[in-house]
């Protein structure tokens, strides 16, 4: 009998001539392939590797069943991880290794810039090889545009888009009677001017009343000491600070704010991981916020169990993050590949649209229109382990996250400009 061990991890490229056989004479039992591209070296090694430990742990879940079920019998996935050292340029290289295998499923998350990339390629690819077509999973880059004027049939994002967790962020800056001087900081890509120009735009709306005295963009990945920038928020009387930063680009801002001690609030899309927490220490207790789809401290039985399991799997704390969004993408893959009957591209999208994902503590569906994940959101709070409500800390560090604010899938949803155009 297959073992959970059976999952194949596989960060070794084959070489360019050996190339797999066409999928329509895949032997029963051969493994489903899903293809990673991201970043698993440099400067944001964490966040990639924080991926792979997500997938795969959602992976062994469905292998444990027998994986997924076909018309010639049972087959599990396995996940081949291909590292683009967070650039464009490499992730077209590793693509077209990922093209040459053959493997009909490509997930990619951890920046916007070579998801656009990538949904470009993907959608060049299929319409000359419509034999070895393939599909685009994305679990993190969340430039609204990828569900909006960029839309493709071969995408589909998992993550909420920038704009729907800004969206979140000021719905409760709205009601923060203290905030009064917002400086917006980011990361100089793409997804940084995007969170930019949400920020503006939506306290303009909710709180005209707000000044933002900064907008500044930085090097994505460059920066090693963010005490200028820190001097600069200081310097403009800020008492709040919003961020999309994520990796270390916000590790390293938190811990020069800390070190200056900088008394603002921080509202940000990821300060509940990779590190943060603990370079924030008793600085970020009732200060930092973190929006996401789900988080340790949700409540209930069930996803206390569920976060447990994954702790169970990888017990080092540096390994404490769990992604939700990333498991329900692996989940409704495997459901849509039963629908479909197939791994074929066109196919399983088919299947994906309009799915639902539903367990007694999570809920979410695949909006058909333009292939966005429409699902719940969490405000969450950091406050110090051993406070009421706070039974998880994050990574060993003695800090936690609670909630503040819980928006349901239904709130969270915003328009879409998408012109899909249906694949054939």
């Amino acid at each position: 009998m297959l073992k959970l061990a059976s999952l194949i991890v596989c960060g070794v490229l084959l070489g360019s001539g050996m190339q797999t056989a066409a999928r329509a004479a895949d032997p029963a039992g051969k493994p489903v392939r899903i293809a990673m591209i991201d970043g698993l070296s440099g400067s944001f090694t964490n966040a990639g590797e924080a991926v792979v430990r997500n997938l795969q742990l959602a992976i062994e879940n469905i292998n444990a069943r027998g994986g997924v079920k076909l018309p010639d019998g049972k087959h599990l996935l396995a996940l081949s991880t291909f590292d683009n050292k967070q650039g464009v340029e490499d992730s077209l290289t590793e693509f077209k290794h990922v093209t040459d295998q053959h493997i009909p499923f490509l997930v990619q998350g951890n920046s916007s810039a070579v998801a656009l990339a990538l949904v470009e390629a993907v959608s060049k690819h299929n319409q000359r090889t419509p034999g070895n077509r393939i599909l685009f999973l994305n679990y993190s880059a969340v430039d609204p545009s990828l569900t909006n004027e960029k839309c493709s049939y071969w995408h589909f994002r998992f993550d909420a888009n920038a704009d729907m967790r800004m969206h979140a962020l000021t719905e409760v800056i709205k009601d923060d009677s203290r905030a009064k001087r917002v400086y917006l900081i980011g990361q100089d890509y793409s997804f940084g001017r995007q969170v930019a120009k949400s920020a503006r735009s939506m306290l303009a709306a909710e709180r005209p009343d707000i000044a933002i005295v900064g907008d500044e963009l930085h090097p994505i990945g460059k920066i090693k000491d963010f005490s200028p920038y820190i001097a600069k928020i200081r310097a403009s009387g800020a008492d709040t600070v919003v961020t999309g930063n994520w990796g270390n680009d916000l590790t390293l801002l938190i811990k020069a704010s800390r070190d200056a001690g900088l008394n603002a609030k921080f509202y940000t899309f990821y300060a509940n991981a990779l590190g943060a927490p603990a370079a924030i220490g008793d600085a970020g207790i009732g200060r930092v916020r973190a929006v996401a789809e789900w988080h340790p401290n949700a409540g209930g039985a069930d996803s206390d169990a569920f976060y447990r399991r994954f702790r169970q799997r990888y017990p080092d704390p540096r390994d404490d993050y769990v992604h939700m969004r990333m498991h329900v993408m692996i989940n409704m893959l495997a459901a849509a590949i039963e629908r479909a009957g197939s791994t074929e591209a066109a196919a399983v999208a088919k299947a994906l649209e309009g799915a639902q994902f539903r367990n007694s503590f999570y809920q979410a569906s695949m909006r058909a229109a333009d292939h966005q994940l429409i699902q719940p959101l969490y405000v969450s709070v950091m406050q110090k382990s051993g406070d009421a409500g706070l039974r998880f800390d994050n990574e060993g560090s003695g800090y936690g996250f609670k909630t503040e604010r819980y928006f349901d899938a239904a709130l969270t949803a915003l328009p879409t400009s998408c012109k899909m155009q249906k694949s054939q």
